[in-house]
């Protein structure tokens, strides 16, 4: 057995909501380990203008309204994918996969409702073909040996567990913004699940939609290794503080991921 190709792996973004540091610390990870594989498991946006919660018990205002609004958001999610790309590139990681999030559907279900704005689709409006992934719409899974992706689908108290169990082979997703992990061994040899966290900005100011409730989520992201056989090793790397380790190096993302 021996090592076949390495894989970052990177859990909900919500640009421009994003976490800074904790992008930064990827963003090193990314330059340290090289990875063969990048995996983006969604809502890479959090696009607040085409929010199924926006306009809810209220009346939508003109769509010349809504126009700048979705502009920005679109402009600030194609930066946000570009500092991934940026990296990726530099690295030469050719083998990209983006899977569609909840949020990310919501640009495809404004399209819907304006069927005339089909350039405001979540593929064409981040340039998804362009920029060179491989793409799969929410929550359709992408497998890379014994190894499934996908958004993710539960978010209950024990979600790792509830994927598990629903879809009966080794998955890792994001969705929940919270790390857990579940095992279990069929006759077959043992199979896992594995939630990774998140990259958003976790306070208060931008998650109001809380109400002050507290959360367990994690700031995260995931280095795997496939080996020849198929099989695979799954290493959650956990940022606090905007700093973590990798290989023994401590990685700073409050400073300039340049650095």
């Amino acid at each position: 057995m021996k090592l076949k190709e390495r894989g970052i792996i990177v859990p909900d973004q919500h640009f421009p909501l994003q976490d800074d540091a904790a992008i930064n610390c990827v963003v090193k990870a990314i330059k340290k380990v090289k990875p063969d594989v990048f995996v983006n498991l969604g809502d890479v946006g959090e696009w607040e203008s085409v929010s199924a919660w926006r306009y809810k018990d209220k009346k939508l205002p003109p769509l010349e309204y809504q126009i700048p609004i979705i502009d920005e958001d679109v402009r600030l999610v194609n930066e946000g994918l570009d500092i991934w790309d940026d990296a990726l590139e530099q690295v030469g990681c050719k083998k990209k996969y983006l899977l569609q999030g909840n949020h990310d559907l919501w640009l495809d279900n404004f399209v819907t409702k304006y069927p005339y704005m089909y350039n405001y689709s979540f593929k064409k409006a981040c340039k998804i073909k362009e920029r060179g992934y491989k793409y799969t719409e929410y929550n359709l899974p992408i497998q890379i040996g014994k190894l499934t992706f996908f958004h993710g689908a539960f978010a209950t108290t024990y979600h790792a567990k509830k994927h598990l169990e629903t879809y009966g082979e080794n998955v890792i997703y994001g969705h929940t913004h919270d790390i857990q992990r579940h095992t279990q061994t069929k006759l077959g040899g043992t199979i896992g699940a594995w939630s990774m966290g998140c990259l958003k900005d976790m306070s208060h100011e931008n998650n109001k939609w809380l109400k002050g409730r507290l959360h367990n989520w994690v700031h995260a992201f995931a280095i795997v290794d496939w080996f020849t056989d198929g099989t695979f090793r799954v290493d959650v790397v956990e940022i606090h503080d905007g700093k973590t380790t990798v290989w023994g190096d401590i990685i700073d993302g409050n400073e300039d991921s340049n650095k």
